[in-house]
């Protein structure tokens, strides 16, 4: 593409990733809207909810409240970001284009360390949740979690149409059963039924201690755990560069994620806080089974074992399908190894998703001995990893902002609503989630930023070692027929 090619393109057109070639656009409307409310919807509201009422109390629902409003600035951004110039590489392509090899560089490996890491988590949760029911107690834990894996990776691996069907259905179930308690929930709150022992109703929530039983300190450092049940909304993002009519979908998928966040999680902890006193939930237990558990319905844990197992599966699901996107397009740029760009006959990054799922083989043969204070660091660390993909994406949005004001490229009518007033604000929230985790000396967090500069250390360490064959590749583009494209 010759300089004056680029003058008569339209805004946007200028970059071209090179890991966005040989996708199918497989997926559907239905496909991405369950994909954005999949990434809304895990085990940390389903499971994880129950210890941080037990913490917090009801004040858990402004945490949710607060990190929800970020987590939809970020994917906010990111949708602006799509409509620009939709892309399977995502927020990868983004840093890239605006931040050069280097940002993508970062911002691609986080988001490798964050769901290699979480694959280690969930791979390990699926074989603990198969324990549950008694036929499954007598196989090992390891047979189980490489099972697990095994069958969702070969899903992975047929087509980009057979994982967006499987996330469909998981999205369906866990959509399913909230709104079935919701609608359980507001009947015994309306009645005032009795509750294990007590009536439930909104003074609940307010007569054990009040909305912040415990002082508000303890909001505040459930804070950087409430951040990372919220990981996988920019998920939604990676799905654009295989979807048709990216443009019409993405806005209208996007925007719902805004009440779903407000209906199923700020809903959901203030319905539970209403129910039940917050010091009736605890740690380990989803506090959906405590109230069912308190109601005598039958089979309640059964039930909700087997949501908490399908979260999982989609979590294991959805990190495979995008660390394969994404490290296909940081292999196309050099910046990670050669094989990552390889594609199967059904379009399907299959080196990317081999290279996750052989760290999540490591986390079946730590399985059996690992303890578990080791598998709360490792959440941690995926933790790190959603903070710093999260930071790189409202960077990215930040400078795109800059270049739309200079007059180099145009912003789609589809925006980021108080740029930039709104990118500075999340990343200094971003920062202090940082700082929470620092002062958390009681749990894994502390450790984990004191394992911050040998993260850091490892990404200058793997740029040094990849930046020539960056080079080298950028050269070869250049001297090539596509001379003239933008890096």
């Amino acid at each position: 593409m010759s300089e004056q090619d680029l003058r008569a393109a339209p805004p946007g057109a200028a970059h071209v990733d090179a890991g966005d070639t040989g996708y199918s656009k497989s997926l559907r409307t239905r496909h991405v809207n369950m994909i954005a409310i999949g990434g809304a919807i895990g085990t940390g509201l389903f499971l994880g909810a129950g210890g941080r009422l037990a913490s917090a109390g009801p004040s858990l629902a402004i945490a949710y409240a607060v990190c929800g409003f970020f987590a939809f600035m970020v994917v906010r951004a990111l949708g602006e970001l799509v409509l620009h110039r939709p892309s399977s590489g995502s927020f990868v392509s983004y840093s890239r284009e605006f931040m050069g090899e280097r940002g993508a560089f970062v911002a691609g490996w986080m988001h490798f360390l964050n769901w290699s890491t979480t694959g280690i988590v969930d791979i390990t949760a699926i074989a603990l949740y198969l324990h549950y029911w008694t036929m499954f107690t007598d196989i090992p834990q390891w047979v189980l979690a490489l099972v697990a894996l095994a069958v969702v990776v070969s899903i992975n691996l047929i087509s980009v149409r057979i994982f967006g069907e499987l996330e469909f259905w998981f999205s369906i179930v866990k959509v399913g059963a909230l709104v079935v308690f919701m609608c359980i929930g507001v009947f015994l709150v309306v009645t005032g039924h009795d509750v294990g022992g007590a009536e439930a109703g909104p003074t609940t929530m307010f007569e054990h201690g009040g909305v912040f039983p415990k002082g508000v300190l303890p909001m505040l450092v459930v804070i950087q755990g409430v951040v990372f049940a919220y990981a996988s909304t920019e998920l939604v993002g990676v799905a654009a560069g295989e979807t048709e009519n990216p443009e019409k979908i993405m806005p209208k998928a996007i925007n719902s994620i805004v009440w779903r966040i407000l209906v199923f999680y700020v809903g959901s902890v203030v319905l539970l806080a209403m129910l039940l006193p917050w010091n009736a939930y605890k740690e380990g237990e989803s506090p959906f089974v405590t109230v069912l558990a308190k109601l005598g319905v039958p089979a309640a844990g059964g039930v909700m074992n087997l949501i908490v197992l399908t979260a999982a599966l989609s979590s294991l699901n959805s990190g495979l399908y995008s660390t394969g996107r994404i490290l296909r397009s940081l292999g196309a740029a050099g910046s990670a190894p050669r094989f990552t760009t390889a594609m199967s006959r059904t379009h399907v990054p299959y080196g990317g998703i081999l290279l996750t799922t052989s760290v999540c083989v490591l986390g079946v043969g730590l399985n059996a001995w690992v303890p578990k204070d080791a598998f709360e660091i490792v959440l941690n660390f995926a933790a790190v990893g959603v903070l710093g993909t999260w930071a790189m994406i409202m960077i990215s949005h930040l400078l795109f902002v800059r270049r739309a004001r200079r007059g180099e490229l145009a912003r789609p009518s589809y925006r980021l609503p108080g740029s930039p007033v709104t990118e500075i604000a999340t990343l200094a929230f971003l920062g202090a989630v940082v700082v929470l985790m620092w002062f958390d000396r009681d749990g894994a967090g502390h450790m984990t930023v004191t394992a911050g500069p040998a993260i850091a250390a490892a990404l200058v360490a793997g740029w040094f070692c990849a930046r020539g064959r960056v080079r080298a590749l950028r050269e070869a583009r250049d001297a090539g027929p596509a001379a003239g494209r933008d890096e």
